[in-house]
This record gives structure tokens, sequence and C-alpha cells, in this order.
């Protein structure tokens, strides 16, 4: 009798492939209150280097970390009329604490916009103060109403970044810098995602911005993810909250500012992205694991050899794992490593001892082979990169071969397809504008993005040459 796959095939059904992976791979549980996510421990693992690979780009920025209060008073809200009427569906609203009703609502903050302004509007007194870069890695709760692990809860984990600045060019270009050189940097280099930066259009841009900028990645079902947004917030908020400033000529004048965030949903974008019927396949870069070493019996000699072997690779700057369960099967074993998506296994039992080698098996590409154990420590680097490049170059090929270039909106509907078929359409925004991004919406579609024409991201939303780049998403 032929074994059950332990996945859902992605052809099959590729939302139900998805909840089994999460679930297989022990990424994370559903909550006990509707929408939210209880994230397991190898999980949160992805998401600590995730963490760490994020903190140190935005740092080399000169921002530093800091942190403000879950609970907003309620009022903070109403000052800013496009960022409340935004996030009011979304709002979870404290009315009672300490057994009495609350003298005024605190919302639990969906984002920290409000709360940041207060506070800049007290510390920012003169030029001097200026720039003023912020960033804090906190949790967030958006009442989800279609919630789905990683991809839409009702709370989750992010960074968030809010910087102050002189004039309008400076947090211009901030804006600009975090989008590119601190998302893409890192979703191209470690995540290993071909992502396409744009300018999101005006209809779906963050409420109370005067632009977004966003990093757009095609999952495996040819479905957009948006990765990141970074935003430029204009004066709307320094009027709102009277964050002023003394410039070097003795006058006040307004600060410009810029906002920004990346979340837990990169682990959705993770699994989608890269993952296959077998499961998951971590990035080297970024696996908390890069190599597994398994004792395939349980016997004294290869269990000692399996120690010394993770010792020597950790010694070689390699993120390993020794995995000496002996009385767990092996089968059962290597079936959840292939679940996690380690990089790579080394094998050990008494014949490859005794052989002085053991079977490298490489997740990403596929295959096996035995190697000298003397010639692992040399030759797993130059490995692990090939397989970075790998998944980089196939998450580009998707993405390549499954977008159409269209001129016409009807095209682009055609060439986007029903649910579950998955592609983009890239059609010029002059052909399809405001009226045609409207129609999109009666087809589940949506203008992920605009880019130039040269791929890079316009100066403006109706620069010539634009190019609309649709979509379903998640």
């Amino acid at each position: 009798m032929a074994k059950a796959p332990v996945l859902t095939p992605q052809t099959d059904d590729f939302p139900r492939w998805y909840q089994d992976l999460i679930s297989k791979a022990e990424l994370a549980d559903n909550g006990p209150v509707r929408g939210t996510m209880v994230i397991r421990p190898y999980g949160y693992g992805l998401w600590e280097r995730m963490q760490a690979e994020m903190d140190a780009r935005i740092k080399a920025t000169g921002t530093q970390n800091a942190y403000f209060p879950l609970l907003i008073p309620q009022s903070y809200l109403t000052r800013e009329a496009d960022h409340v009427e935004g996030f009011a569906p979304e709002l979870a609203v404290v009315t009672h604490g300490g057994g009495k009703e609350l003298e005024e609502p605190a919302v639990v903050r969906p984002t920290s916009e409000m709360i940041v302004n207060e506070y800049f509007a007290k510390w920012v007194q003169s030029y001097r103060d200026l720039p003023l870069l912020i960033n804090q890695w906190a949790n967030v709760v958006r009442w989800e109403l279609r919630p789905r692990l990683f991809l839409r809860t009702t709370e989750f984990l992010w960074q968030e970044g809010h910087t102050a600045h002189a004039t309008f060019e400076e947090a211009r270009d901030f804006a600009a810098h975090i989008h590119r050189r601190v998302y893409e940097d890192f979703m191209v280099n470690v995540l290993a995602m071909d992502v396409v930066p744009g300018r999101k259009t005006a209809r779906e841009r963050f409420a109370g911005a005067v632009n977004t900028l966003t990093l757009e990645g095609m999952m495996g079902d040819g479905k957009a993810l948006q990765m990141a947004t970074s935003h430029e917030l204009g004066q709307n908020f320094a009027k709102a909250f009277d964050t002023r400033y003394l410039s070097k000529d003795g006058r006040q004048e307004l600060v410009w500012q810029t906002s920004w965030g990346s979340t837990t949903r990169m682990i959705g974008a993770l699994v989608m992205m890269h993952g296959d019927d077998n499961g998951l396949r971590v990035p080297p870069r970024l696996a908390p694991t890069q190599v597994v070493v398994v004792a395939v019996k349980d016997d004294d000699a290869v269990v000692t050899a399996v120690r010394g072997i993770g010792d020597r690779l950790r010694a070689a700057g390699l993120r390993v794992t020794v995995d000496d369960r002996t009385d767990t099967p092996f089968g059962r074993r290597a079936v959840d490593w292939e679940l996690k998506g380690v990089p790579v296994r080394v094998e050990v039992g008494p014949r490859d001892l005794a052989a002085g080698t053991a079977m490298l098996v490489r997740r990403i590409p596929g295959g096996k082979e035995p190697v000298a154990l003397d010639a692992l420590a040399a030759l797993l680097p130059a490995i692990l990169e090939e397989d970075q490049a790998l998944l980089l170059a196939q998450s580009r090929e998707r993405r390549e071969s499954r977008t159409a270039e269209v001129s016409t909106l009807a095209q682009a509907v055609e060439a986007v397809g029903s649910a579950g078929a998955g592609g983009w359409a890239r059609v010029p925004w002059a052909a399809l504008g405001e009226e045609g991004e409207a129609a999109l919406a009666e087809h589940g579609m949506t203008v992920r993005c605009l880019v130039a024409e040269d791929g890079s991201v316009p100066a403006a939303d109706d620069a010539p040459g634009n190019v609309a780049v649709v979509a379903r998403a998640y």
C-alpha cells in the first residue's frame, strides 16, 4: 500500500497545503481568541533570525530602538481624519479596567503613529533635534474578520519605524532608503525572495500618508503578498500634533515624517514562496539551523561521532543542531527535518562511520551523496551559498514566467485569471487609471503597485510611463 503524503499537495489545495505545513512543521497554532496565534519555538526561531537581520540594517541607518505603550487614548486617533477612518473597522477598544468603566476608552494600538507623535511633539524643539529616528519591535492588534495564520491575524508581531525630518526631501529620501536598502536588501539577500519594489496607488495608500512604497512578492500559487511598506507622511501628523522645530534662521517649522513596518507575515511568505510538497525550504542565510547532524542508529560510536561533527561545524561558523535522539525512529526524524526545511542534513550510521563518510542530504535542490567526514567543514559553506542563490533564482523565474505584459483592463483580468489560476499582469497605468482600478475590485484583483517602465520606483502616481502590477493578493 502506498504511503499517504504528509502534506496535501500544493496543486490539489494550496490553502490546505499551507495550513498543513504550518501545523506539521510546528510553526504556529491558533490561539484561544479567534484570529490570534501561538507562535511555536521553531516558528519563533525564524522570527528571531528575521529580527536580528532586520535590526542590524535598521540600526545602520542611525535609527534607535524604543518602546511605546500598547494602550492609546481613543481621543488621539481623532486628530488625523484619514488615519482614524482607515483603522476604525479594525480597532479593539478597552472600556473597563480595574473593575471600573474608564473615563476615556483606550484603543489597543493598531499602529503607533498617534502615540509616537504625542511624544515627538515634546522631544523636538530645535533643528538640532532632527532627524529623530525611532524604531520599535512590538505587537499590534487589528480585528481581523478572515484570519489566516501569519498572513492575517488579529494580533501580530512587527517592527515599526517612525522618523521626523527638517525637510520634505530628507523625509522622502529616508523612506526610500528604508524601502530599498533595508527591506529589499533583507528580502533579496537573506530571505532569497524576488520582490517588486513599487509605489502604491492612492486607493491602496496607508491611511494618513502622502505616499506609500511597497515590496510585492509572488507566492507559489501566483498570488501577491505585500511584504513591507515605507510611508511618507508629509506634515499630516505634524499638523495634528503641532510637532514643530525652531529652524536655523529662527522660524517655527512643522516637521516632515515617515513611518515604515514589516511583520510576522514574512514567515507566511517564507512558507508560500519557498515551500514544496515535502515542507519548508529555509534559505541558509536565514535558517536558525543550517545543518542538522543526525545519528542514524543507537550506537555509542555513532552518537559520539555526530556530537564531534557538530562541534567542528560550529567552530567553522555554521549554525548546527545535533540530533542524537536515537529512541525516535530515524525515518520519522528525517521527515520532521524535511518538513522544517533545514538546508542540509548530515546523516551518520555505523557503516558511514566505518568508511569515514557521512550522507549529505540537501533540502533545497534535493538529492544526497556520501561525503568524507574530514571534508564537511570545508564543503558546507559553499553548498549553503549555492542553495541560497538557487532559491532566489527559482523565486525570480516564477514571477517572470507568470507575469503577462498586457495593454488593456480586459487583458489584465484575463491574464490574472480566476481564483486559484495564479499570475500577474503588467498594464500601462494610463490605460487603467482610477476607474480601471475600481473595476478590478469587482474581479477580486488589485493594483499591487506602480512601477516605472525600467522597473524602478516612480517619482509620482501620474509619472509618464507608469506601469500597474495587477494581481490577486493575500
